[in-house]
């Protein structure tokens, strides 16, 4: 980011150590391997899961430890759900805000919440689709939604 007054750009970046300055984790990659399938059986998304293993196991860098990313992963031992955990918890926010519209039908900040949040929904539909993460005929619908998430997908 530049600097606001003296026409220059500023040093502050983010940079992940160099391979040989990692201090190695205290369990064994098989471990972690084995703690990741159970926390993935129990449906902690992706994100949590990391989480998870940085705070309670102390393993700092996941993709170093299993060397490859805890998507490629989960997908490589058949533990990742049909849908990504991001559009998942997007779908979650949309059904509770459909069922809070269907209560408080004069609630017009939650209706344009409502839509800000399917824009989402749809804008993130459309990259997944295009990423091959989601069939081409795949399109987000709120009643089916709220199918998905009492199924606990």
């Amino acid at each position: 980011m530049a600097r606001m007054h003296s026409k220059k750009h500023g040093k502050s970046k983010s940079k992940k150590p160099v391979e040989e300055a990692i201090v190695a984790p205290e369990l064994e990659q098989k471990e972690i391997e084995k703690i990741i399938k159970e926390y993935a059986k129990k449906g902690v998304p992706p994100a949590m899961i990391g989480q998870k293993l940085k705070d309670e196991h102390n393993v700092k860098y996941l993709r170093n430890a299993l060397k490859m990313p805890l998507v490629a992963f989960l997908k490589e031992n058949k533990l990742y759900t049909a849908i990504p955990s991001d559009l998942l918890s997007l779908m979650k926010k949309a059904v509770n805000i459909n069922n809070h519209i269907a209560t408080n039908k004069h609630d017009n900040s939650n209706t344009l919440r409502m839509k800000r949040v399917e824009a989402k929904i749809w804008r993130l539909t459309k990259y997944y689709i295009r990423k091959g993460e989601l069939p081409d005929g795949w399109r987000y619908d709120p009643k089916q939604a709220e199918l998905i998430i009492k199924s606990g997908a």
